[in-house]
């Protein structure tokens, strides 16, 4: 199998030697995403509610330029710097997907870049044409 990178003109910019999006196979591989405005390249401020909505859209986002959506998430890591955040990220993340539910983990981590609260990185199935 091959893994390729995928354009991703609408993600906020990356700040290292990676992809936001990688396809391999059937599968997109979704880079973590963290609260970016894709406009202006800088940290969303507020808290985990605000950041939570900031990395869903970012991931809508991404899976949009590579022709898939929300509903095709399959599988989905949260990583939270404040276990006591879930509740706030956990209520927009509900909103986000209604009654699709992916499988999901969510981490407590001693950090995150840029300050961040939340990072969200996902797989979704989409067959490749």
């Amino acid at each position: 199998m091959t893994v390729t990178p995928v354009p991703t003109p609408s993600a906020p910019p990356v700040a290292g030697p990676y992809s936001p999006a990688v396809r391999a196979g059937d599968w997109l591989v979704l880079a973590g995403q963290v609260p970016l405005d894709p406009a202006t390249g800088q940290f969303v401020t507020g808290g985990a509610a605000t950041q939570a909505q900031r990395v869903l859209d970012n991931i809508a986002l991404v899976l949009a330029d590579c022709g898939a959506g929300l509903a095709d998430m399959a599988k989905s890591t949260v990583f939270v710097t404040d276990l006591a955040d879930f509740g706030a990220m956990n209520a927009v993340y509900a909103a986000a997907f209604g009654d699709h539910k992916p499988a999901r983990s969510t981490v407590q981590v001693a950090a995150l870049p840029g300050g961040a609260c939340v990072e969200i990185e996902v797989w979704a199935y989409v067959p490749n044409g």
